[in-house]
């Protein structure tokens, strides 16, 4: 079973290729986009290529902005051999002889002026069938070279963001670990303050109040939400399919219980995890925007 692989937006693709029929360089640059959007630019001469143009790059690319430029240079050995359409010089000629009759004195009619009349002399044209299937030869070339571009790119995002993931892991597990005693320590905290002001409380009531307090800032949830959209993450990861805004929903989630944990907090130590949990966020969030 082969491997999936993350795919970035960013990407950039030259395939040049000589044919008997001419140069052809095929140069492609793809950015991240919300939606699939191809720009074309062709010679007229390939004009009748768009519709299959369009259709290979809808098939092979998911998502992202595309500019795709094809610069064609006729062979310069092509074949010198000319051929005159006589029906046309004569035409030209007789036309000539006309307007001749005009004059007193009409110069003669000189024939290298009628071979570069329009259309009287016709080059031997290329062989446009065969130039077509290079083109199109070439752009697949340069399509696969665009996507092997893409998936480099998108192995090393996916390692970032699983490395991210890890982080974000350990950050939970160690807030898990020292939510009993951060919270043991508050009430005890209360507990010296309602002892110093010497106030006479029922201390049943005065646990219950406890119990509240310790409910409210207990951050189990948050944490157990935030492990599962980790989790969701690395599954996401490994769906052979665009993933990109899927990956980028995913974050708004995990920023939400980050900010959660943030307003809840009780001390410094639970805040700073906030803060380098909304830092560890948003490093994904801004390289996950390339991935298709």
């Amino acid at each position: 079973m082969d491997a999936i692989v993350i795919r970035s937006m960013t990407a950039f693709a030259r395939q040049e290729q000589q044919t008997e029929q001419g140069n052809l360089i095929w140069e492609i640059r793809s950015v991240n986009h919300r939606y699939s959007e191809l720009s074309l630019r062709l010679d007229e001469r390939f004009r009748v290529l768009e519709m299959p143009i369009r259709k290979l790059f809808s098939e092979q690319l998911g998502r992202g902005k595309v500019d795709a430029v094809l610069r064609y240079k006729a062979p310069e050995n092509q074949s010198t051999n000319l051929d005159i359409d006589q029906t046309l010089a004569q035409s030209v000629v007789k036309q000539c002889e006309l307007i001749s009759g005009f004059a007193d004195q009409a110069a003669p009619i000189n024939p290298v002026r009628i071979l570069q009349w329009p259309g009287v002399i016709k080059a031997e044209s290329l062989d446009q069938v065969a130039l077509n299937a290079s083109v199109m030869s070439a752009l697949l070339l340069a399509v696969n070279e665009l996507i092997v571009s893409r998936e480099t790119e998108g192995a090393a995002l996916h390692k970032m963001v699983e490395q991210r993931c890890n982080d974000i892991d350990a950050i939970a597990k160690a807030i898990r670990e020292r939510m009993p005693t951060i919270l043991a320590e508050h009430q005890q905290r209360l507990k010296d303050r309602v002892a110093e002001l010497a106030v006479d409380l029922d201390p049943e009531r005065l646990e219950q109040e406890m119990v509240l307090l310790a409910q409210k800032n207990d951050v189990a949830e948050e944490l157990d939400r935030l492990e599962s959209h980790v989790v969701e993450v690395r599954c996401v990861l490994q769906r052979d399919e665009p993933v990109g805004r899927r990956l980028d929903f995913l974050m708004q989630e995990l920023n939400r219980e980050a900010n959660t944990l943030g307003s809840k907090s009780i001390n410094s130590e639970t805040t700073n995890h906030s803060v380098e949990l909304k830092v560890l966020i948003e490093q994904m969030r801004e390289q996950i925007q390339n991935i298709e």
